[in-house]
């Protein structure tokens, strides 16, 4: 097993978990499964009517939340103001005559960052893929553009090792400093942590399905857990690109 490493980071996010038809439109807390099975098979090139999501069971993505970011809410219309036939359309055929009103949720100011763990040979050809994209990847909506370094290391041996001690951390040093900072994780797979508290969630966010007319998802387990971080992978944001370009090149380099 091996794997690569992922920073989602950017001005807005937005992991949706409902239908995108409804009036509100949520986003999770953290990048769901869905989105970065997504991210994945949209760099290989895959389409939403493809099949073959199954070969993207045989990964664990492992989310470190960097800053959970802030909620905001976009009221937002769409259609109003125009003649009928140029208002959105129905899945009847028709239009729908008047502004479609909805309220787009996004972490704004939210980071990331996430291991991707698999056989040798998946991750090696996806790691490929995110460097020469089919199509580019997106923060859950193709107006969430994320910042670079988006792939920060194509061929780790132990990615999860490399979020709990080697990965830059997305956040300004305390002062004074801290010998340790707390850092949520969130694991596919049950942790063996002694005498640490694991909080155990679900999510409907595994994809069986992303063709238009019969998207379907199932739900998977999430342990979420604090870890102790070294005080010294924070550093000032007028540091951090810095910091995490010359992590990007030591794989590089080696």
């Amino acid at each position: 097993m091996s794997g690569l490493l992922l920073r989602l980071a950017g001005p807005l996010q937005s992991w949706g978990e409902r239908s995108a038809f409804t009036p509100v439109r949520d986003t999770a807390p953290f990048p769901t499964r869905s989105a970065l099975t997504g991210i994945l098979a949209a760099a290989e090139g895959h389409g939403r009517d493809d099949d073959g999501l199954d070969a993207y069971d045989r990964l664990q993505f492992t989310v470190r939340v960097d800053r959970p970011g802030v909620l905001l809410v976009d009221y937002h219309t769409a259609g109003g103001g125009f003649p009928k036939p140029q208002t959105p359309a129905t899945s009847g055929g028709s239009n729908k005559g008047a502004a479609v009103i909805t309220r787009r949720h996004y972490l704004a100011d939210a980071v990331f960052t996430i291991a991707v763990t698999g056989p040798e040979g998946d991750t090696a050809r996806i790691a490929h893929a995110l460097q020469h994209p089919h199509w580019a990847p997106y923060l859950g909506r193709r107006s969430c553009v994320p910042d670079e370094p988006f792939l920060l290391r194509a061929h780790v041996a132990d990615p999860v090792d490399e979020l709990r001690h080697r990965v830059p951390l997305s956040r300004e040093p305390a002062r004074p400093a801290p010998e340790t900072v707390p850092v949520t994780f969130l694991y596919e797979q049950a942790p063996t942590v002694p005498d640490t508290e694991v909080d155990t969630l679900t999510a409907n966010d595994y994809p069986v399905s992303f063709a238009q007319h019969r998207r379907s998802h199932r739900t998977r387990r999430i342990y979420r857990i604090e870890h102790r971080l070294a005080h010294t992978l924070t550093c000032p944001s007028r540091q951090l690109t810095d910091q995490l370009i010359a992590y990007c090149l030591e794989e590089n380099a080696a």
